[in-house]
């Protein structure tokens, strides 16, 4: 429950609070001028300097210049204990306490330069207020978790760049879905940590989701492909491996392999050389002894038998002279026949002496590829054994898309099988808890009904993406009943909590609530907050401009003026809640 509102400054308003209604009034005085205005004389400020002290982050008003240096209180009944926190506008990372906060679960530290108590804001405030105020734990495991800060933004909503007054379950424009499903089923009463582990699987799916749009743009090339072919492709390595495996196991290496390799292709060529030459000896050979076959000497009676048939007597002279010739022709046959069978041997020992070397060369030959057949070149072996861990490499790649792929695909079957089955057990969990919930809805309902004629409707569904809240009021076309959907929203939630013993105790409404709002509703609101407050002992605190006060609506027996714990006015520049204009 909150008790004041105060600064370090004389010319801030302070601001005291009682159990039930509390209103700070912004009027118009006779004495001023239509320029003057009812904006900035600090009733919105009330609200944030609430928020500033229970360790929100400051306000663009709280920023302002003017405001350098100042120190706002906030004295709060929490448990039935009284504190003072304060917080300075230039140091927003701490908060002083006055106190006893012996039992809090965090306990402030002692400034060493002052010898107050001293917490930080973000580590250890919006902790300990947590479980003072709601119960929370001051360290949840799930990752998604309701926070102080959230929930106590519905029991004081913020307008102007928060946006706190656009629907029931939302506190500003931006929240997201997991911390208005989170916060609004915690302060219903209902399993929060469903919607929790629904925004959980939300993130698995968007990294899904993002994963497979990068494998179809070839971002991610292990995502790509599909099982099938991966696997046939698999089973064609391991084969390739097993036999390459083998070759490895059965391969010899022969230090001197690349030498052995050299004079084979020597022996070879000289060999190749052998036979050629033996090729040109034997037609050699076989035209000599053809030669030695056919050389005959000449015969001088042929000569003579020409003469005895042309009739003609050979002289004596001429006779003489062939029988010169024909033995110098003998002899020269002779000689022919001898230089013939010399060579004929001179080849026959040529190819038989090559025919050795050849057989020699051969064998030799032989044995230096047997040498070859059996064993390998080292720099063979290496490259062997590079290409088997190519291939291990390759076999390993494909292995781990096979296995990225398979496991996102179980990935996305096992989300739906999750979203599914969370779903089972939020509507199992929902009806373990109807009570809780038939409660809110039939507050929702009652504080409906004494603002309009037919009762409203408060609903939770259960979705596969979540907790579905909705209210609806039947007069759905009538004016302001949006704000109306709001405030009994609010007022429900006061009601509920103002029955436990660890609670905020207070409810505070901005005059933007009630700016579109049907004088005979604004009516039955103040009343209804005034008397639910009153019989359940927390605070609803509002702020409202002077000529948006429903006098002729009210109850005859409300006295609305009794309410009202401060003025602010336009009258003069110190009339405002800071006492200064900025």
């Amino acid at each position: 429950m909150l008790l004041s509102v105060r600064a370090d400054r004389e010319s801030f308003k302070k601001v005291t609070f009682t159990p039930g209604l509390n209103v700070i009034l912004a009027e118009r005085t006779k004495e001023s001028t239509k320029r003057d205005s009812r904006n900035g004389l600090g009733k919105t400020s009330l609200i944030q300097i609430i928020h500033f002290c229970l360790g929100g982050n400051p306000s663009k008003t709280l920023y302002n210049d003017k405001l350098a240096d100042w120190t706002f209180t906030l004295d709060i009944e929490i448990l039935g204990k009284k504190y003072a926190i304060s917080r300075n506008t230039s140091d927003r990372r701490n908060v002083f306490i006055e106190g006893d906060c012996t039992e809090w679960p965090i306990k402030p530290e002692v400034d060493e330069d002052t010898g107050k108590q001293l917490m930080r804001i973000k580590e250890d405030l919006r902790q300990a207020l947590g479980s003072l105020m709601f119960g929370m734990q001051v360290a949840y495991e799930q990752k998604y978790a309701p926070t102080f800060r959230s929930c106590i933004s519905y029991y004081a909503r913020q307008n102007g760049e928060k946006g706190g007054f656009l629907d029931p379950f939302s506190h500003y424009r931006s929240q997201q879905e997991w911390d208005k499903q989170v916060n609004n089923s915690y302060l219903l009463g209902l399993d929060w940590t469903h919607a929790s582990k629904w925004q959980v699987l939300k993130d698995r799916k968007k990294v899904l989701d993002q994963l497979k749009r990068e494998a179809e743009s070839g971002m991610l090339e292990y995502l790509q492909g599909n099982i099938g072919e991966l696997e046939a492709r698999k089973i064609r390595l391991e084969e390739d491996l097993r036999k390459q495996k083998s070759e490895l196991e059965s391969f010899r290496v022969h230090p001197q392999y690349e030498r052995i390799e050299k004079d084979a292709n020597q022996l070879t060529s000289r060999i190749h050389d052998l036979a050629n030459d033996n090729f040109s000896d034997r037609r050699l050979l076989d035209y000599y002894e053809s030669s030695l076959e056919t050389e005959k000497a000449a015969s001088v009676e042929s000569v003579e038998a020409i003469y005895k048939q042309a009739g003609v007597v050979m002289p004596d002279n001429v006779k003489r002279r062939l029988n010169e010739v024909n033995q110098f022709h003998q002899q020269i046959v002779i000689n022919r026949k001898e230089f013939l069978k010399s060579e004929i041997y001179r080849l026959k020992q040529a190819l038989t002496q090559r025919e050795n070397e050849i057989r020699s060369f051969s064998e030799q030959r032989a044995e230096l590829l047997s040498i070859l057949r059996t064993h390998g070149a080292l720099n063979e072996y290496a490259r062997l054994q590079q290409r088997n861990a190519s291939m291990i490499s390759d076999l390993k790649s494909v292995t781990n898309r096979l296995e990225s792929l398979k496991k996102f695909e179980q990935g996305k079957s096992a989300l739906k099988v999750d979203l599914e089955l969370l779903q089972q057990q939020a509507w199992v969990s929902l009806d373990e808890r109807s009570k809780i919930k038939e409660e809110a809805i039939a507050l929702f309902n009652s504080n409906s009904q004494s603002l309009y004629e037919s009762p409203g409707e408060l609903s939770v569904n259960v979705t596969p993406k979540g907790y579905v809240f909705k209210v609806d009021i039947q007069r759905e076309g009538s004016h302001g009943i949006s704000n109306m959907k709001i405030f009994c929203y609010d007022v429900m939630l006061a009601q509920l909590w103002a029955k436990k013993e660890v609670s905020p105790r207070f409810l505070i409404h901005d005059s933007i609530l009630f700016a579109d709002v049907d004088e005979r509703q604004t009516a039955l609101a103040l009343e209804l907050a005034s008397r639910e407050s009153e019989k359940l002992k927390f605070q609803y605190i509002c702020t409202m401009n002077s000529d948006g006060v429903p006098y002729r609506d009210f109850s005859e027996d409300f006295k609305f003026d009794d309410y009202v714990r401060v003025r602010l006015t336009d009258k003069t520049e110190d009339g405002s809640l800071f006492g200064i204009r900025f």
